[in-house]
């Protein structure tokens, strides 16, 4: 690391130790400085140590029905998913449907259940499971445009826009199934924000997951937000970055002064992390570069925000690939990273299967969990970061440094420390192996996570790292 590198980090590391939590369950000193006042969202207090999972119910079992999966819920309990994310779970529209089954994102009834799924009642029955176990449930929604043969469609054509020949038309030209949305309509606002409320209301539902949440206004979901709070508290995702445009947009079309965390929104899409960690995997970048990810982020966001790490998701399963097509054999290491680094890490249905395939996204696909080879990985990383106070969802208490531990450009290792706990991850993406020298790291006895040996580490400690490999050490209790 060079010495202007070290300087920055350092810089970044007692901004860290410096600013607020705005958690409801974090610890206040000693961070005592205040967040910008623009920032009006308090978290749920139960997200804090939260994961997200993204449940895909048409592809997740044969039957494809919320009461399939949710035989499942005992196993993603037992995982530690804090957050179960459902895709759409409405009608799909006929009229230009692509595929035999449509896009879930082509909502023909805002208020209505898609019968391949089941009916009402049946996910009430899965959320109230969700919550017995634990678990919240949060619901994607799709504001942004509707099917051609949706019931807005039909009742209120004045709330789309329309081509200059007087026609519905897509928000983006590839979305040829479905039609824009026109919010300069108070009506429309209003009847969105009215169905938002029906589902918290009448199905339980925890929150939203918000589809191209930067495509609808942000004034709109400010005044959503406050609204749905009323009913209890929510947890929003909004399907943004703030400072990565979208592929379907060009730069001149992206507003980069949205800011959807401010009053609207608990976390956004890590989309700029998730493009750096391909690049690192792939050797086109150093992992150098997350020093300056990171202190960006810092610059834009006060430290209890929260963004979400992830490595793959419908969509990019889907459209670029699945990670071992994308990343091969450095698949575990960054999912590795995305559960460790700050942020709150997401989990798409079938990583707990080593799912190798694109799963179709206009049929039917079920995902082939092969007895789940990759359970007890994802259990041992999603349950260490539930448990551990180094690692809660946006606390600026918990001090994060990369160690400069190696000089090869694809070894990463950093530390994550909460008063006298801590945890040291090392990651290898290159195909050599590496002796790693850990430096400016306090003496203890540390267990590591996956094989859990107990070793004593401290700076000047040596760890070999083979090929494409991963360790993470959970500093114990000083023995007296």
């Amino acid at each position: 690391m060079s010495t202007a590198s070290f300087r920055l980090l350092s810089l970044f590391v007692l901004g860290l130790l410096a600013a607020c939590s705005g958690s409801e369950n974090a610890a206040t000193a000693p961070c005592d400085v205040p967040v910008p006042e623009a920032y009006t969202i308090r978290h749920p207090a139960w997200a804090d140590s939260a994961s997200i999972y993204e449940v895909n119910i048409r592809q997740y079992t044969p039957e494809g029905t919320f009461r399939a999966f949710e035989a499942h819920l005992p196993r993603l309990q037992k995982m530690g998913v804090g957050i179960l994310w459902l895709m759409p779970v409405q009608p799909i529209g006929q009229l230009n449907r692509k595929g035999m089954l449509g896009s879930q994102y082509s909502i023909q009834d805002y208020r209505a259940v898609n019968p391949e799924f089941g009916n009402l009642d049946d996910l009430r029955h899965l959320i109230n499971e969700a919550h017995k176990r634990g678990m919240h449930v949060i619901l994607d929604w799709v504001a942004n445009h509707t099917s051609w043969d949706s019931q807005l469609s039909k009742q209120h054509p004045e709330w789309f826009t329309k081509n200059k020949q007087g026609q519905f038309q897509p928000p983006v030209a590839d979305w040829q199934d479905v039609i824009d949305l026109d919010y300069s309509k108070p009506e429309l606002r209003r009847y969105m924000q009215q169905s938002m409320a029906y589902w918290v209301r009448e199905a339980g539902f925890d929150g939203f997951r918000c589809d191209v949440a930067g495509l609808v206004p942000t004034d709109f979901w400010n005044d959503t937000r406050q609204q749905l709070d009323k009913i209890k508290p929510v947890f929003m995702l909004a399907e943004w970055d703030e400072l990565f445009p979208p592929t379907f947009l060009k730069r001149s079309e992206f507003d980069p002064n949205t800011r959807l965390l401010e009053k609207a929104f608990d976390m956004t899409y890590g989309l700029r992390l998730h493009a750096l960690l391909d690049s690192l995997a792939n050797d086109k970048k150093p992992v150098a570069a997350l020093d300056n990810y990171l202190s960006d982020e810092r610059r834009r966001y006060p430290a209890q925000v929260y963004l979400m790490n992830f490595t793959t998701s419908h969509d990019i399963n889907s459209w670029d690939g699945s990670e071992y097509e994308r990343v091969g054999a450095n698949a575990q290491p960054l999912a590795v990273l995305a559960a460790l680094l700050p942020g709150m890490p997401m989990v798409y249905s079938g990583q707990e299967a080593a799912l190798k395939k694109r799963l179709r996204f206009f049929d039917k696909d079920t995902i082939d969990w092969r007895d789940y080879p990759l359970q007890d990985f994802y259990t041992r990383l999603l349950q260490l970061k539930k448990r551990h106070p180094a690692l809660r969802n946006g606390d600026a208490c918990s001090e994060f440094q990369r160690l400069p531990a190696s000089s090869d450009r694809q070894v990463v290792v950093f530390v994550r420390r909460k008063e006298q706990t801590g945890v040291v991850t090392a990651i290898n993406l290159s195909r050599l192996p590496h002796e790693v020298t850990m430096r400016t790291l306090g003496p203890g006895v540390y267990r590591e996570l996956f094989s859990e040996q107990v070793l004593k580490l401290g700076s000047g400690s040596r760890v070999l790292l083979p090929p494409h490999s991963y360790r993470v050490y959970e500093r114990l209790p000083d023995q007296k």
